[in-house]
């Protein structure tokens, strides 16, 4: 599956985003999709996940309640809504699929789109 990352973009502290990652390929379904950021000298960390389904989702603590994961199957997208921003959201984010069961782990996905840049000021 090829994996393209779009919606990134420079926000001032507060304000909101909506990411989307568009997968090819007829199977969508069948991936788990997460969404990960690196900020500039730091590892890649896992923001946030969805299950094949959409049924389970997960977040990390320091994004909970403020982003929103979703994916829409019929259109082979995934989404990352992102509100309440801080600069210490500012990172390029990436949007990754593994098949099999969700999970938040980075080495645990196979596919792994471009990178969209997002910019918090403060």
């Amino acid at each position: 599956v090829q994996l393209q990352a779009s919606g990134g973009g420079l926000v001032q502290a507060g304000g909101s985003l909506r990411l989307s990652c568009a997968a090819s390929g007829r199977t969508f379904s069948s991936y788990a999709m997460g969404w990960f950021r690196q900020a500039p000298g730091k590892e890649r960390e896992f923001v946030a996940a969805i299950s094949r389904n959409g049924g389970t989702t997960y977040y990390a603590d320091s994004v909970r309640g403020r982003f929103t994961i979703s994916r829409d199957n019929a259109k082979n997208t995934v989404y990352l809504q992102m509100n309440s921003l801080k600069p210490e959201d500012t990172a390029v984010y990436y949007c990754a699929a593994r098949t099999g069961v969700v999970h938040k782990e980075v080495l645990r996905y196979d596919y792994w789109g471009q990178g969209t840049q997002v910019t918090v000021s403060s």
